[in-house]
């Protein structure tokens, strides 16, 4: 069986387009410990950032197959933002907190690292 493609950006990407469209806030809960994650550091709070993403808090936004990216104010300062995909644990709306989490994806799990292959000589 071939493998298939995260349904994670599919979900993210429609939970997105129904919070706007209920004239709600969409909010990502983002793991900044994650590889490639590119937010401002002085607003992490235990290794977490939430983000506004409504069209009102940010420009340019994108979220394509493997990442979000988009340019938002903090403290009145400009960022651009890059989140990988497999750093967001969850999108909600901030109203009424309806959204969803996300478990983290198969290949980010925290794996042992493999052993070395041992040979034995069978005489």
């Amino acid at each position: 069986m071939e493998k298939l493609s995260s349904t994670r950006p599919y979900l993210l990407r429609a939970l997105y387009a129904w919070i706007v469209d209920n004239q709600l806030t969409p909010h990502l809960i983002v793991d900044t410990t994650r590889p490639g994650v590119v937010v401002p550091p002085q607003y992490v709070k235990n290794g977490r950032i939430i983000l506004n993403i409504s069209p009102a808090a940010v420009h340019g936004l994108k979220i394509d197959n493997t990442s979000i990216e988009f340019s938002g104010r903090f403290g009145g300062t400009a960022y651009g933002i890059l989140v990988p995909l497999t750093a967001v644990e969850a999108i909600y709306s901030k109203e009424n907190g309806k959204g969803m989490v996300f478990a983290p994806e198969p290949d980010a799990v925290n794996r042992p690292a493999p052993r070395k292959p041992v040979l034995t000589l069978i005489k």
